[in-house]
């Protein structure tokens, strides 16, 4: 079946199961890119419209390919804007003011020299309880670049704002100081490709002679040897020209695993500050500032009911409100409690998946790079026996199991040494005020993968 025939059986689903103007509205602009390997891409005509599909639309695709073809496995979206060959039946709803709007709602052009996005600025960075340090000391470095606070390294959740203050950063200097941005992955990539290539000389240049470096993501470094080696001696070379270097990571130096020890005490010789989870107050004041900005206006008990039931999590949060906002500008109108409920109802009602011991081995031996047999071999290392221990404990907390449960599948451990474990990770919580940031990241990737 060619790409053309299989995504007009996809539509021709769609168009029975939603309404004229939602169809129209969403699947007009978009086609199959391409078939390979059990993917399917699915090429659509903005970001905003990529959003929706992840979220709104997936399981409809997915399931529709799948009934044509039971070898899918995964639907993943493209922006591309090549007209299909297809043609689509007339709206009675104005779809290229719709199709305006999310392109409105798409952000600004990503500056190419920097690799920042214009959008992201201290202005619209909400300052809560969770994030008041981390965007004072951001702020004063762009007083003192290179003086004060470097290098910088925040650290902190998914979805917790590490980007956009960043990015702050890189925008609020990049008028007066030369300034890059770019994750560790795509430092990585461009390593690799000039090593490939035989030009590590216009790579060094790149970044040695940038007045503030800005690393998202750093945790993605640990464990790559060379690229450890070389982002070593481009962080001394800024650094010893007092050039500003700001780093982020989802969770402080001391916790990457196989992060070398050269650029912990680098890291570490830094200011080191901390985005936690934004209270009730912070989200309210997140969704009202989106929400203004986007021209539009929402009841307060519906701003109430998506800050108190999306919590840890702004990106979502975020998302949340922009199905909102495409709700209200798809049928004009603002959306009550009832219908806020059934839009978000996908994201909001969504059970709780079960776990099981195997899925908290496999994350606490990823997130600290160990192998899962560590978990329940008999290596006393505390490399080894602090995620054990943290495995146990996650077991009795997650799951609800008993002692002696926990102790059989963690290698046939007395009851009492799981005792001793739980507690130990109790102490620990009580003492370290950075564990507890630690031990969210890891449950947040047992429920989440």
């Amino acid at each position: 079946m060619t790409d053309q025939e299989l995504w007009q059986k996809v539509l021709n689903e769609a168009e029975i199961k939603l309404s004229k103007a939602n169809f129209i509205t969403w699947f007009k602009s978009t086609y199959v890119s391409s078939q390979k390997d059990g993917v399917v891409t699915v090429a659509v005509p903005n970001g905003f419209t990529k959003t929706w599909f992840e979220s709104k639309y997936n399981k409809l695709i997915f399931s529709s390919l799948r009934n044509l073809n039971n070898r899918i496995k995964e639907v993943c979206y493209i922006i591309e804007n090549k007209k299909p060959s297809f043609n689509m039946p007339d709206a009675s709803v104005e779809v290229e003011e719709i199709e305006e709007t999310q392109l409105k709602l798409e952000g600004l052009q990503i500056d190419k020299e920097t690799n920042l996005n214009p959008k992201y600025s201290f202005d619209n960075f909400v300052v809560g309880n969770s994030n008041d340090l981390a965007n004072a000391t951001a702020l004063a470095v762009t007083k003192k670049p290179g003086v004060l606070y470097n290098p910088l390294f925040v650290y902190g959740g998914v979805g917790l704002g590490k980007t956009h203050l960043l990015q702050s950063i890189g925008n609020k200097l990049k008028d007066k100081k030369s300034v890059i941005y770019l994750t560790s992955e795509n430092f990585t990539n461009e390593f690799l490709d000039a090593m490939q290539n035989k030009s590590p000389a216009a790579f060094k240049n790149k970044y040695r002679n940038k007045d503030v470096l800005i690393i998202d993501d750093i945790q993605f470094i640990a464990g790559k040897e060379r690229t450890q080696e070389e982002f070593f001696y481009t962080f001394n070379a800024l650094h010893e020209q007092n050039k500003q270097i700001v780093i982020s990571s989802d969770r402080p130096p001391k916790a990457i695993p196989t992060l070398d020890e050269r650029l912990r005490s680098r890291f570490e010789g830094g200011m080191l500050v901390d985005i936690g989870y934004p209270d009730y107050e912070t989200r309210v004041t997140i969704l009202k500032t989106k929400i203004k900005n986007k021209d539009i206006s929402l009841s307060k008990e519906v701003i109430d009911y998506i800050a108190n039931n999306i919590q840890k999590n702004i990106r979502e949060l975020e998302g949340a409100l922009n199905l909102i906002i495409a709700s209200c500008y798809l049928y004009k109108n603002e959306p009550t409690l009832e219908q806020t409920k059934k839009i978000l109802s996908h994201i909001i009602d969504k059970p709780k998946k079960p776990i099981s011991y195997k899925k908290i081995f496999s994350v606490v031996s990823n997130f600290y790079e160990i192998a899962e047999s560590d978990l329940v071999g008999k290596n006393r290392k505390q490399s080894i026996v602090f995620p054990r221990q943290i495995t146990m404990y996650l077991m009795r907390e997650e799951m609800k199991v008993s002692y002696p449960y926990i102790g059989e599948k963690v290698g046939g451990r007395d009851h009492t040494t799981v005792m001793h474990a739980c507690e130990k990770i109790e102490n620990t919580l009580k003492i370290r005020g950075d564990f507890e940031e630690e031990l969210n990241l890891i449950k947040q990737q047992i429920y989440s993968v």
